[in-house]
């Protein structure tokens, strides 16, 4: 949960060094003792300036705990995950699998994240053994590159985000312009965002697919916010992120550009629903993202938007 107003930078580390070797290490599960009906994996989360565990880095773990009980040659291709709890970045997370189902060409198993006994995060995944099929893509937006949008890290850009810029192990460019600083923005319910990890990373197919989950929840949320013209920097109002899809469709590489397309149909209720696509920079989908977001507005906004609308 974020409170508008506040850093917006939900997946900073706040430690100094390497932080993309800090996500391969939060990546490098522990596992123990596999039993009868479950294998279980422990792991460690990134220091968070608020104390909360970032909702992407427990979905990249569950990637990774849910893969490890699979063939290399069966990878996973989607996941449906609800957050049920905020996690405490300073404790460890234990991971419980289940293995639901194999079968010729399907796998599904159940994650499930603890802390102290208490589930925290719970996801279904599929696996399927790469096969031949149709195909056919969305094309991607016509957008400037990465190369033609000066980076957050400069001027214009909230003091408090500009300080953690350099723990993100994503590098994020908006097409649109950045929600960090404290000017209110056009209403749109769309965004690009290009995103890349700060380095290379290792060549297992698994940790890009895992870093890949990783970052699809740091921006996915600003389309609702965009959609009514607020920023992270807004006073009041908070946002968390009530549950996560997301679809594998080829291969990718976080340490390549990425562009993620995000728009928000709708929201109401104390909600908004978030969509996204994922492409390379050639014009691959890659992956598609769903997100229900709760988003508390600030009580003097709805308050002038009522007054506008009657």
């Amino acid at each position: 949960m974020t409170a508008l107003g506040s850093d917006p930078l939900q997946g900073g580390t706040s430690t100094e060094g390497d932080p993309v070797e800090s996500l391969l290490e939060v990546l490098s599960l522990a596992s123990t003792e596999a039993r009868t009906t479950e294998d279980i994996f422990t792991g460690i989360s990134l220091p968070m300036p608020y104390g909360r565990v970032y909702g992407g880095q427990v979905l990249a773990q569950a990637v990774v705990a849910a893969s490890r009980t699979m063939d290399a040659d069966r990878p996973i291709h989607s996941m449906h995950g609800y957050f049920l709890r905020a996690g405490d970045s300073s404790k460890g997370i234990t991971f419980s699998v289940d293995r639901l189902r194999d079968g010729r060409s399907f796998s599904a198993r159940r994650t499930q994240a603890f802390q102290e006994g208490v589930p925290i995060f719970s996801m279904i995944a599929s696996f399927q053994t790469e096969d031949d099929g149709l195909e056919h893509v969305i094309p991607a937006p016509d957008v400037p590159g990465p190369d033609e949008i000066s980076s957050p890290e400069g001027t214009g850009v909230h003091p408090m985000s500009r300080r953690r810029f350099g723990d993100l192990p994503i590098e994020v460019r908006h097409v649109e312009g950045s929600l960090y600083g404290a000017d209110p923005v056009a209403p749109q319910p769309r965004q690009a965002v290009w995103v890349r990890s700060r380095r290379e990373m290792p060549d297992d197919p698994l940790l890009h697919r895992a870093a890949l989950a990783y970052l699809s929840d740091m921006t996915i949320q600003e389309s609702i916010l965009r959609a009514h013209g607020l920023t992270w920097m807004t006073p009041g109002g908070t946002v968390a992120s009530l549950d996560h899809a997301m679809w594998w469709h080829r291969p990718v590489r976080v340490d390549d550009w990425l562009l993620y397309v995000q728009e928000s149909p709708t929201s109401r209720g104390g909600r908004g629903l978030a969509t996204g696509r994922i492409y390379t920079r050639d014009g691959d989908l890659v992956a598609s993202v769903a997100q229900e977001v709760m988003v508390r507005a600030p009580k003097e906004i709805l308050e002038e938007r009522a007054r506008a609308e009657g």
